[in-house]
């Protein structure tokens, strides 16, 4: 029997009654106003993603809809909790993993997840039965007796993940839940959140990864300066952001700035830079008008490595949205 298979068997989710529904919710600390009057409805069993810049507010709209921050003006629910009148109904329906990771370093990571499991009232051997059974499911089990110091980021995650899924939530909360891990990392952690939606938990993640959420969330909500500003499938924003996109690879970095200079000049449209290496993105509304742009490019003596026209990335939605480019990738320690 396929481990993972078992780990959530006690979710059964009534898909009538919406795991997460807001209205109007706000926020305000002092004189700023981090979360101004967001509408939310997330299904159950979906993976509902929240991107925007830095300071944006998304982690003060979770940590409202976790009970852990109290809204100034709105409503919400959680599993049919209400966040203000039952906030400990909401506790005890949801799991919230942050940025890093909330564990005991000289405990193994077995000793870890019993531990938890006692806390939340297992019985010796149920507590035991239920770590095994997680450490399994997250591909742990041969690292269980290894002390949680000597786990690699990757690792760490995911132990972090399956602490949060001791008893298992109607709604986890993960709010950057790959931040710092590599690629190969990553992609084991996107294979578990797969897996929680598919078994009928609901998780709401904030992701600096912009690819992260164009792979995993079945929604996406962009919010800016505390407003929600678009939301939809990532095809949908996609499509509305407009179809041709113009991509730009340079030869020279050092041209980086009158490249850009020139592709606004002829398109009209602001450019995003790549933060990794010298690419530029831009709108160009017809083949035309980029193939007069590129001229433009050549006849200034800037020298191309690629160029392209395609459909824009979810990272161009960003950018048109929000006038922002993506957030940096992390650094890999």
């Amino acid at each position: 029997m396929d481990t993972r298979s078992t780990i959530l068997s006690d979710t059964t989710p009534d898909r009538e009654v919406a795991a997460i529904r807001a209205r109007g919710l706000v926020k305000r600390f002092g004189g700023l106003t981090a979360v101004d009057g967001i509408d939310l409805d997330v299904p159950r069993g979906m993976i509902f993603a929240i991107l925007g810049p830095n300071g944006a507010g998304k982690t003060t709209l979770m940590r409202m809809l976790a009970t852990l921050t109290r809204p100034d003006a709105g409503t919400a629910t959680v599993m049919g909790h209400d966040i203000l009148t039952a906030p400990a109904a909401v506790r005890g329906a949801i799991a919230m993993t942050g940025q890093f990771a909330s564990l005991d370093e000289d405990l193994t990571g077995r000793e870890n997840l019993v531990f938890l499991a006692r806390l939340w009232g297992f019985g010796g051997r149920a507590a035991g039965r239920r770590a095994d059974d997680l450490l399994a499911a997250f591909e742990l089990t041969e690292a269980r007796h290894r002390q949680v110091k000597d786990y690699s980021g990757g690792m760490r995650r995911r132990l972090d993940i399956a602490a949060s899924l001791v008893v298992t939530p109607g709604v986890l909360f993960l709010d950057e839940p790959t931040t710092g891990l590599d690629p190969t990392a990553r992609q084991r952690v996107w294979r578990m959140i797969r897996h929680l939606a598919q078994s009928g938990v609901t998780v709401l993640l904030t992701t600096q990864y912009l690819e992260e959420a164009d792979q995993l969330a079945r929604r996406i909500a962009v919010i800016d300066h505390g407003r929600k500003i678009a939301e939809g499938t990532s095809r949908e924003l996609k499509a509305a952001t407009g179809s041709g996109f113009l991509q730009v690879a340079l030869a020279d970095p050092g041209a980086l700035d009158r490249a850009a200079a020139l592709l606004e000049e002829h398109l009209a449209a602001p450019v995003q830079r790549s933060p990794e290496g010298a690419r530029l993105s831009v709108m160009a509304r017809t083949p035309e008008a980029a193939s007069a742009a590129l001229s433009a490019l050549v006849a200034a003596g800037i020298a191309l490595e690629d160029f392209a026209m395609g459909a824009p990335s979810l990272e161009d939605v960003f950018f048109a949205l929000t006038g922002a480019a993506g957030p940096p990738p992390e650094e890999v320690a």
